[in-house]
């Protein structure tokens, strides 16, 4: 005979704390009228239960299946315990401390309509209150500073709950039962406005003033500062501009809603269900020709990035103002101000006013950016991940030695991992000063005490020069690994979908230095987590001025078409190019007897680029290619043949034919739709053989180029169409953002 009753013990890890784990647990248990106890440490949650075996299968099923909606369940088996006696009631312990930390952060998540709604009623005790929060949202990630994640391991440490708060709090049946950041008018944060002149009480509403009047103001937000302006005025978008030094890379917009969102692009489903979704990134999309939006805010691009307000100050501001220019606080380069005192420092001269709040920032973090796909492959596509996606945790099976992985040095990004988990800090970028190296190692030592890592081997990339790799390198008592760039692409892209490989990889991105210390950036690989073989590249040319060929694609142009016409050709300045381009250094390059050769992918996008007259001089990485891409013709077919021969793409037949169609005065749109095709033909042909030479079925896109979503698009169809299997990152960016982990997966694999 089956016992009557019977107890059960669970322990559930991942993001199980701070997102409204133990009340549900308590819920559950009070409804099924089972005896027991729950609490945190710092592995995630424990429980005990007891009662009807019906009534406990319940239980296990669906404390799992029923979790709250921030929560994010790795593990929960069930194990048989011996009945106790002397229980009543479910309770709610406090939590435990003392072992190694593993449970799941929760990263910050935009304010839920629950607590909306309290902020914009009247009759409520929070209304208009910026910092309401409940278990279902709020900041986490930015305000812990160590688990288990209790109040007193947060910036909001300080702030003593009056009695509504604390009765809230201590409430199990209640929405903000151990909310961390609970908090209301009388007992929590508050809002202040600096360096405006004259005030009417109102800090929001001062702000919104300023703002509607043109000012440009410094908004204190989940992750760091912002800087905020009104979109629609070209002066006052040209003069952030100029002083914030961004000379044409886009500004982000936030819009009050979708329908606000709507007047300023159009959204397919997907984009709608991004944009809405509760991490509320940057999603990118394409411009309304009717847009009330200068010039300024996105110059020479058919799209805008536009996100919804993520905290209840964000939403009433909104209120008062539609659409907000958003875009990161700092100067070009810097990493993004999230101390008050720093962001008063550097944002002084940019900012006519700050609006500040007294809850401290623990952690910076920048908005993410994403952007949907079409045709098969059709999925979301990372562009940068922070806010909203970070801490989250992706699985690294085969990892039981704590490592650190240092990424690349553009889209700086890190990875700590240890027992099958690994942990990819957010978007830090580009270590190229001594803010953003600073930036980077706060960030290494916040997520080694977050998660209890004491790394003991250290992945980096192959390149010396590196900041990553020197930071790497000066680390004692650990053992390094050094792992190509470009494997290390192919291979996180592996990892993240469970995959060990072998797959043929097309890794395509800007540059990387190669396994034979040549610059790579255009490789067809073929291999898994542990190792690699080069079974192909684009055709190696000169990269003259080293990294002044990035900043002036021009080079690029000629470079291509001297390899095109041959060797001891003279090419003339294109049309496109004249009065845009000095003669003389035209010349003078064309003279250069000897340059480090390239693979470089991103490179041939830029010449090609050039060629049409887009963009021969770029201010921000990757502006040309992204030119070249904006102005596809999507209702042009033809392809420009690139020839594959022996592993080797060769697209000097299609530079030729793009510079003789350009010259003709065919449009910009059409040449670079025929240039799209015919690469991505290629490469999905020389896929198809290297895999099929391989007996392999599975293919890899990934590197910074795949960030091209008509690329990404036509090549994932080429190599559908010819019967592979097609992986590429979705999780991670495919550009460097995923780096790190590649780095991580390698060095697991590797392990001696």
């Amino acid at each position: 005979m089956q016992p009557e009753r019977r107890r059960v013990g669970m322990r559930i890890e991942g993001v199980v704390q701070g997102v409204g784990f133990r009340p549900h647990v308590y819920r559950l248990a009070r409804e099924l009228a089972l005896v027991g106890w729950v609490r945190n440490d710092e592995r995630g949650v424990v429980l005990e239960v007891q009662g009807a075996c019906v009534a406990v299968d319940a239980f296990v099923r669906r404390v799992v299946d029923d979790a709250p909606p921030l929560s994010s369940i790795e593990s929960g088996c069930a194990e048989e315990l011996a009945l106790a006696g002397d229980e009543h009631e479910f309770l709610i312990l406090a939590s435990e401390s003392g072992g190694p930390a593993a449970a799941g952060v929760s990263p910050d998540m935009a304010t839920c309509a629950a607590c909306l709604a309290e902020c914009e009623d009247p009759a409520d005790r929070r209304f208009g209150y910026p910092f309401t929060n409940c278990t279902d949202c709020g900041p986490r990630f930015t305000i812990v500073r160590g688990v288990p994640y209790d109040r007193p391991l947060t910036t909001m440490a300080g702030f003593v709950m009056c009695e509504r708060c604390r009765a809230e709090y201590e409430d199990p049946l209640d929405r903000r039962f151990h909310a961390q950041p609970n908090a209301c008018p009388e007992c929590g944060p508050r809002v202040q406005l600096r360096g405006a002149c004259g005030s009417s009480g109102d800090p929001l509403r001062d702000a919104a003033e300023l703002l509607r009047g043109g000012a440009i103001v410094a908004i204190k937000g989940l992750g760091g500062y912002h800087l905020a302006c009104r979109p629609d005025e070209e002066a006052v978008v040209a003069a952030l501009r100029a002083r914030k030094h961004r000379e044409e890379k886009a500004f982000a917009l936030m819009a009050r809603d979708v329908a606000a969102a709507l007047e300023l692009v159009e959204l397919t489903d997907a984009e709608r269900l991004l944009l809405e979704g509760r991490d509320r990134p940057i999603v990118i999309a394409r411009r309304r020709a009717r847009a009330a939006v200068a010039p300024s805010v996105a110059p020479g691009s058919p799209d805008l990035g536009v996100m919804l307000p993520y905290t209840p100050l964000h939403h009433l501001l909104l209120d008062e103002l539609g659409v907000l220019v958003m875009t990161s606080g700092n100067v070009s380069d810097e990493p993004i101000a999230y101390r008050d005192e720093d962001a008063a420092r550097r944002l002084h001269g940019i900012a006519d006013a700050l609006l500040v709040h007294d809850r401290p920032i623990h952690m910076r973090t920048d908005d993410s950016v994403v952007r949907s796909t079409g045709g098969r492959w059709g999925r979301p596509l990372m562009l940068r991940r922070s806010r909203g996606y970070v801490p989250g945790s992706l699985s690294l099976p085969g990892l039981s030695t704590p490592t650190l992985a240092c990424g690349a040095e553009l889209k700086s990004t890190f990875c700590v991992a240890k027992d099958g988990r690994a942990w990819v800090g957010h978007h830090i970028g580009d270590l190229k000063n001594y803010e953003t190296l600073q930036s980077f190692r706060e960030g290494i030592e916040h997520f080694q005490r977050l998660f209890d890592v004491t790394p003991a081997v250290v992945a980096h990339d192959l390149h010396p020069d590196y900041l990553s790799t020197r930071y790497a390198l000066e680390r004692e008592g650990v053992r390094t690994v050094a792992v190509q760039h470009h494997h290390a692409h192919l291979a996180g892209c592996l990892a993240e979908h469970g995959e060990a490989g072998p797959a043929v990889g097309a890794i395509f991105d800007g540059t990387g230095l190669g396994a034979d210390g040549a610059v790579w950036g255009g490789e067809l690989l073929l291999g898994g987590l542990a190792d690699f073989e080069r079974r192909g590249h684009l055709l190696s040319v000169p990269l003259p001025g080293g990294d002044m060929a990035a900043q002036e694609p021009w080079r690029m142009a000629l470079v291509w078409l001297r390899a095109a016409l041959g060797a001891d050709a003279a090419p003339e300045i294109p049309a496109a190019l004249r009065g845009r381009v000095d003669p003389a250094r035209w010349r003078a390059v064309a003279s250069i007897a000897a340059a480090p050769a390239t693979t470089s992918m991103g490179r041939l996008f830029d010449g090609v680029a050039a060629l049409c007259g887009l963009a021969p001089v770029v201010v921000h990485e990757g502006q040309a290619a992204m030119q070249l891409e904006a102005c596809v013709d999507a209702g042009e077919l033809g392809a420009y043949p690139v020839a594959c021969a022996a592993g080797v793409l060769d697209p000097r037949e299609a530079v030729l034919a793009a510079a003789r169609d350009v010259a003709d005065g065919v449009a910009a749109g059409v040449v670079a739709a025929r240039f799209h095709r015919g690469v991505a033909d290629a490469t999905a042909r020389a896929c198809a053989q290297i895999a099929g030479e391989a007996g392999v079925e599975l293919a890899v896109l990934s590197g910074g180029v795949f960030q091209n979503r008509v690329l990404l698009e036509l090549t994932v169809e080429g190599l559908l169409s010819r019967g592979l299997r097609v992986l590429v990152p979705e999780r991670l960016p495919p550009n460097d953002g995923g780096i790190a982990y590649g780095q991580a997966a390698v060095a697991a694999a590797q392990r001696p």
